[in-house]
């Protein structure tokens, strides 16, 4: 039968409900969505008005409900990127962006989204140096390094180096120091694409600062260091420092990738920026959304000759961040302890404690909810082979799916058949909305048929 027919009952004949289904203008007339369209463009309120009188067209909902279930589908932005609570213990999840940013660094980009001063001096009224009190902040936090430059994320560091200091030279760089760098993009690729040679020493297990001595000549761009932090080799194993590429009256540019500016007790075995400045590298590269605990950005950190020369190059200006990045980057070295700093130094009996808690309350509801010991990682292509003590609430498989599709999106993981949400990366002001999230997982579930 054609939707548009009528229908016939035993009292007589009647109109088939779903005609009398509101008009779209009449359901955009609702105070709820007419003012959803102010913040997020007609367009998306539209497409939700559209789904719902699709749903009660096909007899989900009664025609009535429509102007509630357009206004229950209106997304929380206009931008398509949804907020995720990462549940997984990777505490750099790529996947979801890298680190989190300080409440700091989230105020500071809403303070910069209008006109601000990125690149002029208010007192005299000219044109200042682009995010000067960044490149202040950054001296600051690291006095080793005489100047600062900040590019759009760590490989555009590498790349300007390269292009300033050997196009058309030699880069010598140890064959253990080749890495993959994510999503099939390789260093050596990388730095070719600048108009730079490699020129590889050493092996893949052993290489010596000889091997570097032995290939250097009147070709040598610089010598590179790049510290492995998404992989490690151990056994018969051996490498230059940074103090013995230095001896060899070259620059040496250093790359610590994960961000680290200072020393970490909890990650005695990452490189910092301070220290390979201190033991004699001219240039050290790194991210600045890894281990510093701010927005995506590459630094370039060491002498004032190299960093002028990298910052005057043609390609700087087509790799440098914006404002947002500048004031989110200054609000990151400047203000208080990151939640990255706060989920690497947490207090794994705490942890547990709120697991219990947790666990606890979602039985009384009755969630199969249990507290578990569990190992997190730093992630992110920082400190590989750490792991940190942990706790964790575990739930029935299904519940997975569940919590991803849902709002707040929860994103946990799978082990031995249970879904486990690890708290090491839940803030623990967000406890009530994890539980919360948990509560309507386990009914979605239940409707779907999950255990």
């Amino acid at each position: 039968m054609d939707r548009e027919t009528t229908t016939t009952t035993a009292e007589g004949a009647g109109r088939d409900p779903r005609r009398r289904l509101p008009r779209t203008d009449a359901v955009l007339a609702d105070p709820r969505l007419a003012g959803a369209a102010g913040r997020l463009g007609r367009s998306l309120v539209k497409s939700a008005v559209t789904g719902a009188l699709e749903r009660a067209r096909e007899g989900e909902i009664p025609p009535e409900a429509v102007a509630d279930a357009a206004a229950a589908a209106l997304p929380e932005t206009a931008g398509g990127l949804r907020p995720v609570l990462n549940a997984t213990g990777v505490l750099l999840h790529t996947n979801l962006g890298r680190a989190p940013l300080s409440e700091a660094a989230r105020e500071a980009i809403g303070a910069a989204c209008g006109p601000t001063d990125v690149e002029l001096d208010l007192a005299t009224g000219v044109r200042s140096r682009r995010g000067a009190s960044v490149l202040a902040a950054l001296a600051e936090a690291v006095p080793d390094a005489e100047a600062a430059h900040v590019v759009n994320n760590g490989a555009a560091a590498l790349v300007l180096a390269a292009t300033a200091l050997a196009a058309g030279r030699e880069i010598v760089v140890s064959r253990g120091e080749m890495v993959e760098i994510g999503d099939g993009f390789r260093l050596p690729d990388l730095l070719v694409s600048t108009g730079a040679r490699l020129r590889e020493v050493g092996t893949t297990n052993r290489t010596t600062a000889d091997d570097y001595a032995a290939a250097i000549g009147p070709g040598t761009g610089f010598v590179l260091k790049v510290h492995p932090s998404n992989f490690r080799i151990t056994g018969f194993t051996r490498s230059a420092t940074v103090a013995e590429l230095a001896r060899l009256d070259v620059p040496v540019v250093a790359d610590i990738g994960s961000g680290l500016l200072r020393p970490d007790p909890a990650l005695p075995g990452e490189p910092d920026a301070a220290t390979w400045l201190r033991a004699g590298a001219s240039l050290v590269t790194a991210s600045g959304d890894k281990l510093l605990g701010g927005p995506q950005c590459g630094l370039v950190l060491g002498r004032a000759d190299l960093v002028r020369r990298l910052s005057r190059h043609p390609l700087a200006r087509a790799l440098r961040v914006d404002k947002l990045t500048l004031a989110a980057l200054e609000a990151t070295v400047r203000g208080p302890e990151t939640p990255v700093h706060a989920m690497l130094h947490a207090d794994p009996r705490r942890l547990r404690e709120r697991a219990e808690r947790l666990a606890a309350g979602l039985r009384g509801a009755d969630v199969d909810a249990r507290a578990v010991d569990s190992e997190a990682a730093v992630g992110g292509g920082g400190a590989p082979g750490v792991t940190l003590p942990s706790a964790a609430l575990s739930l029935p498989g299904g519940y997975a799916a569940a919590l991803r599709r849902g709002t707040p999106a929860v994103l946990g993981y799978l082990e031995d058949g249970r879904c486990l949400l690890d708290l090491r990366t839940v803030p623990a002001e967000r406890d009530a909305d994890l539980a919360e999230a948990v509560r309507r997982a386990g009914a979605s579930a239940a409707a779907g048929g999950e255990g």
